[in-house]
């Protein structure tokens, strides 16, 4: 859906500009995430700044709004204000003047995209360039504002898992981490809150990891981030089956699907088997075994998928269940049991390279570690198991959850300076903003990032914050490939 961009706001912005005090010429703001919900997170991964540039502030404003007639913009403008705030509500003379000047006299400053970002750090400053166009600034924050959460708050959810499997890679694998990238899988696309929210989160996904099957988040990686899929891996999947494969097959049939599937239609590299239609351990303890030799011969793995249950209890075994039993056991020590496997450089158990598991369904950080260390503690690696990681993980989250919010901290009235905050009595802290002018540096001792609030002009220039966009032209055009970097960086 294409909306007049000038119009991509809270309605109370429309007013503003009248708001401020007189001869008003600058409004300086910033973008920083103010509290994590989850205390255990103490930084963000800084990511979407690049999109939200070329897409709305470059494509849209400029196909939609600056190239536009500038009487149709007018009247699609005032036809909409009117109605929505009632006639002669606000004059245009600023909208016209906008069109005129034909780009957004703004600049924007950033932190590098993959940037480890503490909390209360700002990630970006903005600010109007004309002094006639002050009111630019704050009316902005609508859709900075709702487009960068989501892929920031995504992107980090992925490291933290990203660190977590690096950690339990670590302690049961040993130094070859080449399986890491595939064991976050993104099946969150159809879970998501419309079309650019799935793809955005499964952009942010894709920093971390490269199992996706939120396919669209290529081509955004690629139209926004100069990544190349035929010359580097973006992301990637394997053939897969669904529950309407196997019903289809029948229930008296089921083992002759699993067959016709490891056999007829992919007879060689991997295939997961979504396995719990009818009874997963039924198909765990007598289909596997009785498909043992057509497994192993196959030049490929054949992954088993459940997707329902508890997953803690189905991959590492239920201590409350009857000893010696299947769901005693759990999948991974009963695939062991039929197939065997390897030991690693650790001395963990790895399945035999013919067979694997990935669990996609109510995956969650916390469940993700109970796995692993559950898997540990039973002796097998990490490397056994791969996590599906869908809407339950990227779309039970808000803005609040980072705490995101975009402020103004220092003005110009006739030119003259000087710092602005807020600072609600009735609030905890966490609304409290920065003051004046702010520049972003790396402590010399931890190398994490800092702010200092209440700079000079001088003072604001130096440090972490460049310039990425300035009067309607991008400066800085990152890469796919340093922002991985940049980001894994911090492991």
């Amino acid at each position: 859906m294409k909306v007049l961009p000038i119009l991509l706001k809270d309605g109370y912005k429309v007013g503003h500009i009248f708001q401020y005090p007189a001869n008003t010429t600058l409004v300086y703001s910033n973008l920083t995430p103010r509290k994590a919900r989850n205390t255990d997170i103490d930084s963000i991964a800084f990511f979407g700044l690049q999109y939200f540039v070329k897409e709305y502030l470059m494509n849209q404003f400029n196909d939609n709004f600056f190239k536009a007639d500038k009487a149709t913009v007018l009247k699609q403008y005032k036809r909409r204000i009117e109605n929505y705030l009632g006639p002669d509500a606000i004059t245009y003379d600023h909208i016209a003047e906008l069109h005129d000047l034909g780009y957004l006299p703004i600049e924007i400053k950033a932190l590098p995209e993959g940037s480890l970002v503490p909390m209360r750090v700002p990630v970006l400053t903005i600010k109007n360039t004309k002094p006639e166009f002050f009111w630019l600034t704050n009316m902005l924050e609508t859709i900075m504002s709702a487009i960068l959460w989501k892929p920031v708050t995504s992107a980090t959810t992925a490291f933290e898992y990203l660190q977590t499997f690096t950690k339990y890679a670590n302690e049961t694998v040993g130094s070859d981490h080449s399986f890491i990238p595939w064991q976050g899988h993104d099946f969150s696309f159809r879970g998501m809150s419309g079309v650019e929210d799935a793809i955005m989160s499964g952009a942010g996904h894709l920093l971390s990891f490269a199992g996706t099957d939120t396919i669209p988040a290529i081509d955004f990686l690629e139209t926004y981030y100069n990544a190349d899929c035929e010359k580097e891996l973006i992301g990637g999947s394997v053939a897969a089956t669904e529950h309407s494969v196997m019903c289809m097959g029948m229930q008296d049939g089921e083992i002759q699907t699993f067959e016709h599937l490891i056999r007829d239609v992919y007879p060689a590299g991997i295939v997961s088997i979504v396995s719990d239609t009818w009874d997963f351990w039924r198909v765990i303890t007598e289909f596997l075994p009785q498909l043992k030799e057509k497994i192993l011969v196959r030049n490929g793995k054949v992954v088993i998928r459940p997707d329902s249950g508890d997953p803690v209890k189905i991959i590492c075994g239920d201590a409350a269940a009857t000893p010696g039993t299947p769901e005693f056991k759990g999948a991974i020590e009963c695939m062991w049991e039929t197939f065997g496997g390897t030991i690693t450089e650790k001395g963990f158990k790895l399945l035999d390279a013919h067979i694997g598991l990935i669990y996609g369904d109510g995956i969650t950080s916390e469940r993700q570690q109970q796995i692993l260390e559950g898997l540990k503690q039973k002796g097998f690696c990490s490397f056994n198991v791969v996590l599906g990681l869908g809407s339950f993980t990227y779309e039970y989250v808000t803005r609040d959850t980072f705490g995101f919010a975009m402020k103004a901290t220092y003005g110009e009235v006739n030119h003259e300076g000087g710092a602005i905050f807020k600072d609600p009595k009735t609030d905890d802290g966490t609304k409290k903003s920065a003051k004046g002018l702010i520049a972003v540096h790396k402590n010399a001792a931890t190398g994490k990032l800092e702010y200092k609030d209440e700079c000079t002009w001088e003072e604001e220039v130096q440090g972490e914050l460049k310039t990425v966009f300035k009067d309607g032209k991008l400066v800085k055009d990152f890469t796919l490939a340093e922002i991985r970097e940049r980001l894994k960086s911090n492991l």
